[in-house]
């Protein structure tokens, strides 16, 4: 399952630091080797404590977790809309992703020159804001002319359509991002097509310093209160401070860093839970003496669903699905303690999975 998560910001605000933080945490982990698909693209497994017990209980041979692609894109200037810098490079980058990670520098530091001259995320986000919502600007208002001429025309279906863009249209030239359209949401099916920039879920990450990690400071409150309304996640994070836990060669030397901080674990691991989450996943999980292993499925996916991730045979020759709860396996102890205690349960093809679940499928082809 390829989505992908775009990391945008303007130059200088840490996010190429951030994704190499992403990519050596994965080096350095033996079992779950960091995979480079090509430059700015990295296959980034998603940190689950969940694999850890199960792994204590099972004893399996291996253990294969579950993961995500991020994508590290070009900083975009002013003008990227028109395809000042590396403008067009940007858009079309972002275009390919699923969600994006919004990065802005929430720090002072004289030795790292702001494109700008000063340091202010709100700005900053505008300016972002700004090229992609001329960018959806530009694509809606080439498709809804030709809408508008079959709409008037009597055609109904037209008709719906160009109600829909026009409301979208007139969003965005109010200065507002395509994904708070005041729409239906069985609408938003009509715009998928069009890939706006501006409708694509997003998080913002908060680049601070080292003494902000804890307590933030006042350019995260201010951008806080500024996307309060969007109603997005935000994260503080210290790339620099990242960065430092990284060189860390062993994990007493990691886990003693971050207890001087206050910090429970590295906060890149939890912007890939988080990301993992913007991108509407979940995860099951399968467990054998062999291996234990955690699979990725939409939110809303039925079993067979779940099966065809495995292999396409799975989902064609469905039968039903041995579903135990994670919580039970973990307090029980094992599989045949589930059966014992009424706690497998044989599922049909209607079954949505749920986070979590231990699954088994039965199928014949």
């Amino acid at each position: 399952m390829a989505l992908k998560c775009g990391i945008v910001g303007l130059p200088n605000v840490g996010k190429s630091t951030l994704f190499n933080c992403l990519s050596n945490a994965k080096a350095q982990s033996a079992n779950f080797p960091f995979c480079t698909i090509e430059p700015n693209v990295g296959t980034i497994t998603v940190p689950d404590p969940r694999l850890t017990e199960l792994e204590r209980l099972v004893n399996p041979q291996k253990v294969i977790p579950t993961t995500i692609e991020i994508v590290d894109i070009a900083g975009l200037v002013k003008g990227a809309s028109k395809g000042e810098g590396l403008g067009n490079q940007f858009l079309a980058n972002i275009r390919e992703t699923d969600a994006i990670i919004h990065v802005v520098r929430c720090f002072n530091d004289d030795n790292i020159v702001h494109v700008d001259g000063s340091v202010d995320p709100v700005r900053d986000k505008e300016v972002i804001d700004t090229e992609l919502q001329l960018k959806d600007l530009e694509t809606i208002e080439k498709t809804i002319s030709g809408i508008e001429r079959k709409a008037k025309t009597g055609d109904k279906d037209a008709s719906k359509l160009f109600d829909v863009f026009e409301k979208v249209r007139d969003h965005l030239l109010q200065g507002n991002n395509a994904r708070s359209a005041p729409i239906e949401d069985e609408q938003w099916q009509d715009l998928s097509d069009l890939h706006l920039l501006t409708a694509k879920p997003i998080l913002y990450l908060c680049n601070v310093d080292e003494s902000s990690v804890k307590s933030e400071n006042e350019f995260v409150e201010r951008f806080k209160e500024n996307v309060a309304r969007e109603k997005a996640e935000v994260l503080v994070l210290g790339a620099a401070i990242e960065s430092d836990i990284q060189e860390l060669e062993t994990y007493d030397e990691r886990a003693m860093f971050l207890e001087e901080l206050g910090l429970e674990e590295p906060g890149v691991n939890r912007l890939i839970r988080s990301a993992y989450r913007l991108l509407n996943l979940q995860t099951y999980f399968t467990a054998g003496e062999k291996e234990v292993r955690a699979w990725t499925v939409n939110v809303g996916a039925t079993a067979p669903q779940a099966a065809g991730v495995i292999h396409s045979d799975f989902e064609k020759g469905f039968i039903r699905a041995e579903v135990m709860k994670f919580d039970d396996f973990v307090n029980l102890g094992s599989e045949n303690a589930c059966k014992e205690a009424g706690k497998l349960a044989v599922q049909g093809k209607e079954y949505l999975v749920e986070d979590g679940d231990i699954m088994h499928f039965r199928f014949n082809v």
